[in-house]
């Protein structure tokens, strides 16, 4: 479970979020949806002990993030906008050198890496240098990093970032496969990946929550589109819908 409360983010007199507040619970996945710019990158980073809060408080599974940031990174996987991928190393080498950052005891290496390499369908790539990657499979082992250690929380920036339509889905599917027992935050200014993939949403625009509920009841009678449009609108005051551009 996450539950973060009353956070802000300044640069200087910069408000890159302010007074955020949204929970995510166990076993379901929350869109974090909102245009370039939003704060949702932030955000993310914050929760995942990355950057410091101005103000606020976020805790992860029980811990809080900013006091006992090195139990949260136990049981947090993080795959950010730009993985953190070393180009020479084979994806095989990496993923093990990643398990031991994250403390996977030595022994339990191999069979942690046989389980990520399958769920991430990586196996046939277990020997290539990351380098020599497709873009869709360097964004699995992007994510196999963030796996590797069976974290009971996921955050996702922009998973499906720069992908053709067929990793896109591929990576939809992998992202839904996922959640079960796990709390997964996936940050996107797609909206159709919320809508397929996501049982709650959290709209964040200028850096301010606009709207937190389930999915359904959000889109109840309309769309997400028109739901997506319209708190963008009444959150700066009528004019956010020119220009807003989103992915279908």
């Amino acid at each position: 479970m996450i539950e973060v409360s009353r956070v802000s983010k300044f640069y200087g007199d910069y408000p890159a979020v302010q007074n955020i507040s949204f929970r995510a619970q166990r076993g379901e996945i929350l869109g974090f949806l909102g245009p370039n710019g939003a704060g949702k990158s932030t955000t993310m980073r914050i929760i995942s002990s990355f950057i410091p809060a101005t103000q606020g408080t976020v805790v992860v599974e029980g811990f809080d993030v900013f006091k006992e940031s090195h139990e949260v990174r136990r049981r947090l996987g993080y795959l950010p906008e730009n993985p953190p991928l070393y180009n020479d190393m084979t994806v095989g080498d990496y993923l093990r050198f990643v398990a031991t950052i994250k403390g996977v005891t030595k022994q339990h290496i191999p069979a942690a890496l046989a389980a990520t390499l399958e769920r991430c369908s990586l196996e046939s790539v277990n020997s290539r240098l990351i380098r020599h990657l497709s873009k869709g499979y360097r964004q699995r082992v992007g994510l196999a990093q963030a796996l590797i250690h069976d974290p009971p929380v996921l955050i996702l920036d922009e998973p499906t970032l720069g992908l053709d339509p067929k990793q896109t889905i591929e990576m939809r599917r992998l992202i839904k496969d996922l959640a079960g027992d796990r709390t997964v935050i996936l940050s996107t200014h797609i909206l159709p990946e919320v809508a397929q993939i996501c049982s709650r949403l959290v709209i964040i625009n200028r850096g301010k929550v606009a709207v937190e509920s389930d999915l359904k009841e959000l889109t109840r009678g309309t769309t997400l589109e028109e739901v997506f449009i319209r708190c963008l609108s009444e959150s700066t005051g009528g004019n956010a819908a020119q220009g807003t551009h989103t992915e279908s």
